[in-house]
């Protein structure tokens, strides 16, 4: 079987997650490509886009939104995703039981004896008019009935797991603020999500399979699970294996792909990129060891944003007052220190509108 090393497993990650090369992607194809944007910070897919499209503009992703041709929800590891309202509906229901089950394991013992299924109803009961409301005021509707659990766990049991909400426009607009609004799924969509489930074959869980291996194969089984967060998708991988192809990585895991994915020539140049806090990039993985060192592994799960340089986490970014600081975690080359002067000086206009190009990087070229 055939091994694949870690450059040659960057390489492959970034092919398919279009920052090798921009894609010249409308921004809603690319929302689906990369089965969607984590999104708990509002802003951030934005530059996500930005870094991954040629022209991107941001009000083309506002639109979307205001548009409901994408959502913001919690999905997969019960984080909130940007995703395309088709694969809201169709995904929601195949996460239901592990969005429970992940609130359940931050509250535990706080919904002892409470009837799960009775506060659904009664949630949806509260939403049924379609109307967004904040957590407070659906926590506000509910909590003279059910008492037993605290109104934080009540709140995310709800909007987090049990009822299929979206986070209405305005959150998630470029350069707007504004707090959490829910409101059904099936109301802003009108639509209900399929109601499909795990069955011998897991058709839902292939479809996500399929998807997840061309947006970050190749990769194992474990990469697949820290993904989405579902552990139960063994029979769906069972049914694809066929019409999957296989290798190992170095030490010795076994990688499945899709025949006929890149997997570019690992000596393959790579620019510079710059990557929003928590980018799937990194957090899609188990073993992130492809795109970032172990020592820097706590960046990607603190919410640092992250600048790849030939293909790799090497450095961190953030703006003040109009001005890209790149801080390196290591010492530069001169010309890595340009293209990332160069790189940053763009991202500083696409965020300013063009009113600034200042990019600061911190240390001394090696």
């Amino acid at each position: 079987m055939t091994v694949l090393d870690t450059r040659a497993l960057n390489r492959a990650t970034l092919a398919r997650q279009l920052l090798l090369d921009r894609a010249g992607l409308p921004a809603l194809d690319a929302v689906g490509h990369l089965c969607g944007l984590q999104a708990q910070e509002p802003q951030e897919p934005y530059v996500g886009l930005w870094s991954r499209l040629r022209q991107f503009e941001p009000a083309a992703l506002s639109g979307l939104l205001t548009g409901r041709s994408v959502v913001r929800m919690h999905l997969m590891r019960r984080t909130v995703h940007l995703v395309t309202a088709d694969d809201a509906v169709a995904w929601r229901a195949r996460h239901a039981a592990m969005l429970r089950q992940r609130v359940l394991g931050v509250y535990r013992n706080e919904f002892d004896g409470t009837d799960l299924d009775g506060l659904a109803a009664a949630g949806r009961a509260v939403m049924a008019d379609g109307e967004p409301r904040t957590t407070t005021e659906v926590v506000g509707a509910l909590a003279g009935r059910w008492q037993a659990p605290g109104r934080r766990a009540l709140g995310e049991m709800v909007v987090a797991a049990l009822v299929p909400v979206v986070q209405a426009p305005p959150r998630g607009l470029w350069r707007t603020r504004a707090g959490v609004r829910n409101v059904l799924l099936s109301s802003w969509l009108d639509q209900d999500v399929d109601p499909s489930v795990a069955d011998a074959t897991d058709p839902v869980g292939q479809a996500l399979v399929r998807r997840y291996l061309a947006a970050f194969g190749p990769a194992a089984s474990a990469d697949l699970r820290a993904w989405c967060g579902l552990a139960g998708l063994p029979a769906a991988v069972a049914a694809l294996r066929e019409e999957l192809v296989s290798f190992r990585d170095e030490r010795g895991r076994e990688l499945l792909d899709l025949p006929d994915a890149p997997r570019p020539d690992p000596g393959t140049p790579a620019p510079v990129r710059f990557l929003p806090a928590f980018d799937n990039a990194i957090l899609g993985y188990h073993d992130r060891s492809r795109i970032i060192d172990d020592a820097h592994r706590g960046l990607s799960v603190a919410g640092e944003r992250v600048v790849l340089v030939d293909g790799r986490v090497a450095a961190t970014w953030s703006v003040d007052a109009s001005t890209v600081v790149v801080t390196p975690l290591r010492g530069l080359h001169r010309a890595d220190r340009e293209a990332v002067a160069e790189q940053g000086a763009e991202l500083a206009a696409f965020l300013s509108y063009g009113a600034s190009r200042r990019v600061r990087v911190a240390g001394a070229p090696r």
